[in-house]
């Protein structure tokens, strides 16, 4: 039974400096059963479409909701936002969205900027913690590794601050990335990210037993190349905890008992883990440290802690909120109507593959190749896609349909309702899967 909420919140009280958060209707088509036993290319093709809920765009530019990036530019009006802050939708259309990535930033005469780096290892829950932190879920999320493949950037935009989060691929190693023919982004793009950063966000993920006790080397080589900027640490996933009190124990390890230039009162953690040591960042800096124990497990130099889970939104909008004061004085780099750099192709492609994921057994998502050939506007407004999928093998189209294409129909319906929450338009997708030749 897990310990109540108030046990985990005694835990922190203990700690200096350590914050404590929380815990369509469709149509399908299937290929008939002889073109699937018969046919070279081998294919199952799914329509799914929907009808969005949300608000109707009264202006000229009806392919939006009300928030739309597009209508601020042009000078529609808005709705009032003075209680909710309105998170923009995503042009359906790459022109538009690029047009909207050039604009000038149509920032007020006080405005503040933080440019976050999220950092840890694969699955730590980076993506969706940047999901929640937007308030829409563009990044791809899944329970596998290496569902983010390269650096996506996101923005919030609330009065006069503006917080820029990279969203980075777990941190591997060059021997796990020619291992596994992975992309060399998995290798370069944190070390890109950390060059601009403001702030760096570690999280890790304290569900995973197997990795939950160190942060890993890449992480730590990471910190240690560019201590000179502020990090904090996020431990992710508390809710997944049967014994709260672990959480001691993982932060005494994790920070080396020091937090913002503080010992924490954790005597009896330290006590059960001899070999951590505990300096004092007053009498030594990160580089001189690091050069002496190079075999170290933690990072001293958190300048706080927050202990959370992802998916609570309580809990992710408490280390919103501290972000955004942590906001320095400095010009906006994008306009407010602008929610992520990702094109609406790129979104779309992701999202499959977010549920290829999610879906598809061991390595068989990982060999599913994607080709977007249809993106256009129906005669009624809405979105119409279809994407190939394209499969090495002829079991992998029978696993990727699955029973009387039931779960090439749930992928889709699912990637569908997601477009549209992020487009804020009605989406008709098409998935057709092929073998390849």
């Amino acid at each position: 039974m897990a310990a109540p909420r108030w046990y985990c919140a005694g835990l922190v009280r203990a700690l200096l400096g350590v914050r404590q958060v929380g815990s369509h209707a469709g149509r399908e088509w299937l290929a008939p059963p002889g073109c699937l036993l018969g046919s070279q290319a081998r294919c199952v093709s799914c329509v799914v479409g929907g009808t969005f809920s949300g608000p109707l765009l009264a202006s000229a530019s009806s392919r939006y909701g009300q928030d739309s990036a597009l209508d601020r530019i042009l000078g529609f009006p808005q709705p009032d936002s003075s209680l909710v802050p309105s998170v923009p939708a995503v042009s359906v259309h790459r022109d538009e969205q690029n047009l909207l990535l050039g604009h000038t930033p149509d920032m007020p005469e006080n405005s503040r900027v933080l440019r976050v780096v999220l950092l840890g290892a694969p699955n730590a829950g980076k993506s969706t913690l940047s999901n929640q932190l937007l308030g829409r879920k563009v990044f791809p999320v899944s329970k596998k590794v290496h569902t983010t493949r390269c650096q996506a950037l996101g923005v919030i935009t609330e009065k006069e601050t503006q917080v820029i989060l990279l969203d980075t691929p777990g941190i591997i190693s060059p021997v796990k990335q020619k291992r596994h023919h992975l992309e060399r982004s998995l290798l370069e793009d944190p070390w890109t990210s950390m060059e601009s950063a403001d702030l760096v966000v570690v999280l890790v993920d304290v569900s995973d037993k197997w990795t939950r006790s160190r942060l890993s080397p890449q992480v730590l080589q990471c910190l240690t190349k560019f201590s000179q900027v502020p990090s904090i640490l996020i431990l992710n996933k508390v809710d997944c905890l049967k014994q709260k009190s672990v959480l001691l124990e993982l932060t005494a390890t994790l920070t080396e008992g020091v937090v913002n230039g503080k010992k924490l009162n954790v005597k009896q953690a330290l006590r059960s883990r001899p070999g951590t040591h505990c300096p004092g960042p007053e009498t030594e800096g990160p580089n001189a440290h690091s050069v002496r124990n190079p075999q170290r497990i933690g990072w001293p130099y958190f300048q706080e802690i927050f202990m959370l889970s992802a998916l609570n939104n309580k809990d992710v909008n408490t280390l919103k909120q501290y972000l955004l004061t942590q906001a320095q004085p400095g010009p906006w780099e994008f306009h407010s109507g602008v929610l992520t750099s990702q094109t609406p192709e790129e979104i779309c492609a992701n999202k499959i593959r977010e549920k290829l994921l999610e879906y598809l057994p061991e390595e068989v998502p990982y060999g599913v190749q994607q080709k977007t050939v249809i993106w256009e506007e129906g005669p009624s407004g809405e979105l119409l896609i279809q994407q190939n999928l394209l499969v090495p093998k002829e079991s992998h189209v029978r696993i990727l349909i699955g029973q009387k294409g039931l779960l090439i129909s749930q992928i889709a319906q699912e990637v569908g309702r997601d477009l549209m929450d992020i487009f804020h338009c009605d989406v008709l997708i098409r998935l057709s899967v092929k073998l390849l030749k």
